[in-house]
C-alpha cells in the first residue's frame, strides 16, 4: 500500500503541475494588474498600484461601510480596481495570531491538521473563520512550528465582497504577524474567474470520464476473481477436511500434528474473504487507500463522507469485532471527504472441529 500511496501523491503533483501551468499561460494571455488595499488603525483604506492612480496621487484614501466604497476621487478607485487582482491587507488587531506544534511529519497534511485545530486556537469554527498559516520551522528534533492566523469570516466578507463588486476579478486576504512574512487568510474569486481549484477540478474531472469504463470493466473483473477464489478456498477447505479425517484415523501420534494444522489454517485469517467482506459493507463513497492484515487485526486508511458510520458498519460484520479509530480523522482542503485511520480485530471464518 506504501507504493499506492507513492502513486497517488505522484499523480497529485502532476495534476496541481498541470493545473498550474494552464493557469499561468492563460494569466500570460490577460494579464491582470495588481493593488493593494491596506486597512489603517482608523478603519480607512488606502489604495495603491504599481502606477499611480488615475488622479496622478500615489494612493487613494476610501471607506468600505455597508458593502459600497467610498472616496474622494471614486472614478480613480473604480478604475485602479477594474479587473485587477486585489490583495487586502488587514490591521494586525483585527487577527488573532496563535503558534501551534505539530510533528515534522505533519506536513503532508498540514492543511487538515490545521483546520481540525481551528475551534481550539480560536473562539471560531473552521466553517466561520478566514484562516491561513506561515510556512513551518524546526522546533526541535522531529518537531516544527506554524503560525496561525485566524479571523471571523462574516467581518471580512462584506469588504470581500464590496471589493468584487467594484471591479476586482480577485481578492486576496493576508495579515502580517510582528516580525514575520505576510500569511494568506482567504483567497476569493469572482464567479466566473479562472483560478487554480477550477482548472484542477476540471483536469480531475475529464481523467475521471476517460478511465470510467476501464474502472467498470476492472470492478466486474475484481468481482469475478474474488468469487472463483472464494469457491477454491472453499473447495481447498473440504480437501483438506477430508484428508485430515482419513489420517486422524491411523493413530493418536499421526493426529496430533494434524489436528495443530487444522486447527491453525481454520483460525487463520483468509485475505481473501477479509478482502471480501470489506467490498460488501463498505459504501460506495469510501475509497481505500492503505490495507493490512497482520495476525488477526486488520487496518485500513481511507477517505469517505462519514467516517464513525464505518466504525458501526465493521461491527455489525460477524467477521469482525472491536473496530476503533487507531489515530486522528482529518480532512483536507483536497480531499473529497474525511481521511480516516481504522482498526479491528479479524475473527476466525470456519470453526475448529476437534
Amino acid at each position: 500500500m506504501t507504493g499506492l500511496s507513492a502513486i497517488t501523491g505522484l499523480f497529485s503533483r502532476w495534476i496541481d503541475s498541470a493545473a498550474g501551468a494552464v493557469v499561468a499561460a492563460l494569466a500570460s494571455l490577460a494579464k491582470r494588474k495588481t493593488v493593494q488595499v491596506i486597512e489603517e488603525d482608523d478603519g480607512s483604506f488606502v489604495i495603491q498600484a504599481e502606477r499611480n492612480s488615475p488622479s496622478g496621487l500615489p494612493f487613494e484614501r476610501m471607506q468600505i461601510a455597508d458593502g459600497q466604497i467610498a472616496g474622494s476621487h471614486p472614478d480613480a478607485i473604480a478604475a485602479m480596481l477594474d479587473g485587477s487582482r486585489a490583495e487586502l491587507v488587514l490591521r494586525p488587531a483585527r487577527v488573532l495570531f496563535r503558534p501551534l506544534e505539530l510533528p515534522q511529519r505533519a506536513t503532508e497534511f498540514l492543511g487538515g491538521v490545521v483546520r481540525a485545530q481551528i475551534d481550539r486556537l480560536t473562539p471560531w469554527s473552521a466553517n466561520d473563520a478566514a484562516f491561513g498559516w506561515s510556512e513551518p520551522a524546526a522546533s526541535g528534533s522531529d518537531r516544527m512550528t506554524v503560525t496561525v492566523a485566524a479571523t471571523a469570516r462574516p467581518q471580512v466578507q462584506p469588504l470581500v465582497d464590496a471589493l468584487i463588486g467594484a471591479g476586482a476579478e480577485a481578492v486576496t486576504v493576508t495579515a502580517t504577524p510582528p516580525g514575520a512574512a505576510p500569511i494568506t487568510v482567504l483567497d476569493y474569486h469572482a464567479p466566473g474567474a479562472l483560478d487554480f481549484a477550477r482548472v484542477r477540478g476540471a483536469l480531475v474531472a475529464v481523467l475521471i470520464g476517460t478511465g470510467l469504463l476501464a474502472g467498470v470493466s476492472m470492478s466486474a473483473a475484481a468481482v469475478v476473481s474474488v468469487r472463483y477464489a472464494s469457491e477454491q478456498e472453499e473447495l481447498a477447505r473440504r480437501i483438506a477436511e477430508r484428508r485430515a479425517a482419513i489420517r486422524i484415523g491411523q493413530g493418536p501420534q499421526a493426529a496430533t500434528p494434524l489436528r495443530a494444522l487444522e486447527r491453525r489454517k481454520y483460525q487463520s485469517p483468509s485475505s481473501v474473504i477479509v478482502l471480501e467482506v470489506l467490498s460488501q459493507i463498505l459504501p460506495d463513497h469510501t475509497y481505500v487507500t492503505e490495507l493490512r492484515i497482520e495476525g488477526d487485526k486488520l487496518r485500513v486508511i481511507g477517505v469517505t463522507r462519514d467516517a464513525p458510520a464505518l466504525i458501526r458498519l465493521i461491527e455489525q460484520s460477524p467477521n469482525f469485532t472491536r473496530a476503533t479509530f487507531f489515530a486522528p480523522t482529518t480532512k483536507g482542503p483536497s480531499d473529497p471527504g474525511e481521511r480516516f485511520h481504522i482498526e479491528a480485530q479479524i475473527e476466525p471464518v470456519f470453526a475448529y472441529r476437534s
